[in-house]
């Protein structure tokens, strides 16, 4: 079976294959970087991460862009709040981020463009809008790009013009020809600080977000490349923003896939900054260990909603000690893998599927059930090389285990009490699972009319 991959330009699943024979390019919108990361952020990073460990265990070549956006408004208040430069403030948090990153086994992109350094891409590519008929300057010294001259606009969001328009209304001091218009290029204003501003033909100013994605990417990986990604919130209007610049400046298709994972929600909303509803990466793992916070994500599909709670990631962490617990007992064997084995096809099938790590981890517990029956090293060998693939399994497993060992009496209760609402859903085989991941640490349910207690098995 070959990669197929949902594209959300076609809304379909479709077979893979990239225009160069054995090398993918793929372009991943990464973050604004005016403060710490937090675990939505996590989500897309680890959900591409996985992306490129799979097209490269597939044997491809993989080219690997994943930009920082150093210049924005969000970025300049921050910088002026803290007295610092936007040059200390974006390195800081790039640093940080590296941290993060590389705390949750994300392996680095092979390029990680900063916006700051393609100022000259984007300036062409806005002198070639214009030339086109796309671009026009406003009377407030902006460059604005006009929506209603690029035909194709709408095509990613499935949002028709007339839709975007409702409700609509042009802000007298923006001078948009039309209010779906969209800023390339933003006169500089006196208050704000010298390091944000460049000469450029249009006159001094910054780039618009949007047009910093498409230079980047098409400086990078050509006018057209086999994969764009991020998250869902960036469809419209970032990357059909991207779309119209791009196609609009070139000619030609920009991605061939486009690929969005689903958000990370609390209480039913998306995980976000604006909302304040926020968890930083550095502080999930002053609870968590980072790779618990790996497996919570990779063992949901990537374009699903992900439900965050302490309950969720604690289940996550009993998950995850049965496999580590699995390789303790049993030492793996031979690392090599053998697509051909029938575990290993069927882990195969699940990722080549549209990244299918539901399934693939399914075949991870399978594998630990197999080792801890039969004592087989081989089998123990093929659970931790799978696992690799997706990120997982690597520590040694009596140091993860020591080091995870024990749930504290707040995080038993959680889960005695997720069980007992499972139960009560005439959800049973979640009330088995969570009854049994807490047997897997260690801890014995007792039931009786009173209700539920716990004790430490013997």
């Amino acid at each position: 079976m070959s990669l197929r991959i949902f594209n959300t330009l076609s809304r379909a699943v479709s077979e893979f294959s990239p225009a160069e024979p054995g090398h993918v390019r793929m372009y991943v919108c990464g973050m604004t970087v005016y403060d710490l990361c937090h675990l939505g952020h996590a989500r897309s990073m680890i959900a591409f991460d996985v992306v490129q460990r799979w097209l490269k265990a597939s044997a491809y070549q993989v080219t690997y862009v994943r930009n920082v956006t150093d210049i924005d408004d969000k970025i300049i208040k921050r910088a002026l709040d803290n007295g610092e430069t936007i040059r200390h403030l974006t390195d800081r948090m790039i640093d940080a981020l590296h941290q993060d990153a590389d705390a949750l086994g994300i392996e680095r992109p092979q390029h990680e463009p900063r916006a700051t350094d393609y100022i000259p891409q984007m300036l062409r590519m806005i002198g070639t809008l214009e030339q086109k008929g796309l671009a026009y300057r406003a009377g407030n010294g902006d460059v604005n790009y006009s929506v209603r001259k690029f035909a194709g606009y709408g095509k990613l969001s499935g949002k028709s013009l007339d839709e975007l328009n409702a409700g609509e209304r042009v802000a007298v001091e923006t001078d948009k020809q039309d209010p779906l218009d969209f800023v390339l290029w933003k006169s500089a204003k006196p208050a704000e600080p010298e390091d944000v501003k460049w000469d450029s033909p249009f006159g001094t100013g910054r780039p618009g977000w949007h047009i910093e994605c498409s230079a980047m990417a098409c400086e990078l990986l050509g006018q057209t490349f086999d994969i764009h990604g991020g998250g869902a919130d960036l469809q419209f209007p970032h990357h059909e923003n991207e779309i119209a610049q791009s196609e609009g400046a070139n000619g030609q298709p920009l991605a061939r896939f486009w690929m969005h994972n689903g958000f990370i929600n609390v209480d039913n909303e998306k995980m976000s900054k604006s909302l304040g509803n926020f968890f930083t990466i550095r502080d999930v793992l002053k609870e968590f260990d980072a790779e618990t916070v790996r497996f919570f994500i990779v063992r949901s599909h990537y374009r699903s909603s992900l439900n965050y709670s302490d309950v969720h990631l604690n289940d996550a962490k009993g998950a995850l000690k049965r496999l580590y617990t699995a390789l303790q007992a049993v030492p793996p064997g031979d690392l090599s893998l053998d697509w051909n084995e029938p575990m290993a096809a069927r882990f195969k099938a699940a990722m080549d599927e549209d990244f299918g790590t539901p399934e693939a981890v399914a075949v991870l517990f399978e594998l630990a059930g197999e080792v801890n029956r039969t004592g087989s090293a081989e089998r123990s060998g093929l659970l931790k090389a799978l696992g690799g693939v997706l990120g997982l399994l690597q520590t040694d497993p009596t140091v993860y285990l020591q080091a995870g060992a024990g749930l504290d009496e707040p995080a038993i209760q959680a889960l005695i009490q997720a069980r007992a609402d499972a139960k009560k859903a005439k959800n049973f085989a979640e009330a088995d699972r969570i009854r049994n991941d807490l047997l897997a640490q260690g801890i014995v349910l007792k039931d009786s009319a009173a209700g539920t207690i716990w004790e430490a098995s013997p």
